[in-house]
């Protein structure tokens, strides 16, 4: 399964009874948060599958060979409908040196946010894959449906489970340059989108809506990748922006700009429109899911609202 043209491939939906299986392609996850984020998992009725062990190396999940393996061996498994990762941290870059794409049998959905963004942002341009920008087993659904850094249930049930028509997401941020436009929802963590500049998966992000979170960055560490991505020809074409809350951020010097007037001063002379403080990604409120690769409209209109214009997934 190769090469990006421009069709998106649709994973088949997810609803209760649907088989999940485990996968961690970065660092190791606390049993504690796992075991809570998988009672939560069982809670919506979907029934959970072991992921294939592997030993945890330093910051590691295990040594990136196994990794990857256990990633492929639970994709391609007739027992798995659809896979949720463990949790980020890093080290989903490694699993890229092993051609993926030439061992991948199935089309399932994939959930995960932060690290995940590598693999997720390889998959869209090596394989057109729509996958899901949301929580995962040890960082989101271990905090539960509603609360603080846990997830929002309706968004991701909507996403891996709706496979007629659209929908509409309230963004619950504010907006930076008011507007609307359409295009096809990519992006993820900004400091991990920049990472494949230069590389073989480097993001296409012409005629997307981009959606742009991290956490525990100065305003001025915001304010030089935001400044790269713009040298690097990959702010044009981009027909809107959706920004995380950007949690753990404030300037380190009192009456230094914000992370929010340091998105505002490079991204609105580009003229489309922008919404700020969107709960996806790293954030302390209920976290969004958002399925990348998916075409969109965004209103940038008081709090902001996605529109998905077709389903992530399909029957």
């Amino acid at each position: 399964m190769s090469g990006n043209n421009g069709t998106p491939r649709k994973p088949r939906a997810l609803a209760a009874g649907s088989r999940l299986g485990l996968f961690a392609p970065a660092s190791p996850a606390e049993s504690v948060e796992m075991i809570a984020g998988l009672a939560e998992l069982k809670r919506h009725g979907f029934q959970v599958v072991a992921n294939q062990d592997t030993k945890a190396e330093g910051y590691f999940a295990g040594p990136p060979l196994e990794r990857a393996n256990s990633f492929l061996g639970t994709l391609n498994s007739d027992s798995v409908d659809g896979l949720v990762a463990l949790r980020g941290g890093y080290g989903s870059n490694y699993l890229l040196e092993f051609e993926l794409e030439k061992s991948i049998a199935n089309l399932k959905s994939v959930i995960g946010f932060s690290d995940l963004t590598t693999l997720q942002i390889f998959l869209w341009q090596r394989c057109n894959w729509i996958t899901f920008y949301g929580p995962m087993v040890a960082a989101g659904l271990n905090a539960g449906s509603g609360a603080r850094k846990g997830y929002d249930e309706s968004s991701l049930l909507q996403a891996v489970g709706r496979t007629e028509g659209g929908w509409k997401l309230r963004l619950r941020g504010e907006a930076v340059l008011a507007g609307q436009s359409i295009g096809t929802v990519l992006g993820g963590c900004l400091t991990l989108l920049e990472a494949t500049i230069g590389t073989p998966w480097e993001l296409d992000t012409k005629d997307s809506i981009l959606a742009l979170e991290d956490r525990a960055m100065r305003p001025y560490q915001v304010d030089r990748v935001l400044m790269h991505l713009k040298q690097a020809g990959k702010l044009e074409g981009v027909r809107g922006f959706v920004l995380g809350d950007f949690p753990e951020s404030e300037p380190a010097v009192a009456g230094a700009p914000t992370v929010k007037e340091v998105c505002a001063r490079i991204l609105r002379p580009l003229g489309v429109p922008i919404v700020f403080g969107a709960p996806i990604g790293h954030t302390v409120r209920p976290m969004l899911t958002i399925p990348l690769g998916t075409k969109a409209r965004l209103d940038a209109d008081g709090e902001g609202t996605l529109e998905f214009l077709e389903s992530a997934v399909v029957p």
